[in-house]
């Protein structure tokens, strides 16, 4: 099958302390891969012309291409807001989305990015809840993310509430499953991915 690729790198999230899943839940196994991050990072792959991992540090050692690892600024605080501050200084605009949302559907993404376009911030929702951190980003962000650095506001709400931004809705919770504990997890593994 011949893919063709979105023109927008994508970057993976897998910086988080993983507190509620009591160990590092980017390294677990998931699917038929050694990981999470690895199953995420070569699922993606094919579907964008770059792709790239946002940690705080190298714990992995399935990517070879160290060129292809984006490390926090900030080594100190875990927050999103300055994985995206070290993101959003090398591209203009990026498809953000966290380890811990592995089952996305090819297609729903393609609908954000799709839908992108006059907007600084374009993410999914679905009946439960906004997923702030799967969707589009642009550069133009930066000098309101350097504010609330400044001020030590790292709420990702707060970011897209004062940003120019829209909501895409869908429909299917299970595909934005977000993996933060022991249940979450099993139930993710059990779920089949669709393109």
């Amino acid at each position: 099958m011949n893919i063709n690729p979105f023109e927008i790198a994508c970057v993976i999230l897998s910086g988080g302390k993983s507190s509620r899943m009591g160990e590092d839940k980017s390294l677990l196994p998931f699917s038929s891969s050694n990981s999470l991050i690895e199953f995420q990072f070569n699922r993606l792959k094919p579907y964008f012309k770059d792709i790239y991992i946002s940690s705080k540090n190298d714990k992995f050692d399935f990517l070879k291409d160290k060129s292809k690892l984006i490390l926090d600024k900030n080594q100190d605080i875990y927050s999103p807001i300055l994985a995206l501050q070290t993101i959003l200084e090398k591209f203009d605009k990026v498809f953000i989305i966290t380890v811990d949302t592995p089952l996305i559907k090819i297609s729903s993404i393609k609908k954000l990015l799709k839908n992108s376009n006059n907007f600084d911030i374009t993410i999914a929702q679905t009946s439960q809840r906004t997923h702030n951190l799967c969707g589009v980003f642009s550069n133009n962000l930066n000098e309101t993310i350097e504010k609330m650095i400044k001020n030590d506001i790292h709420k990702i709400n707060y970011l897209v509430k004062n940003s120019k931004y829209q909501i895409i809705n869908f429909d299917d919770d299970n595909e934005f499953i977000n993996i933060n504990n022991k249940n979450e997890y099993e139930k993710a593994c059990n779920y089949k991915v669709i393109k």
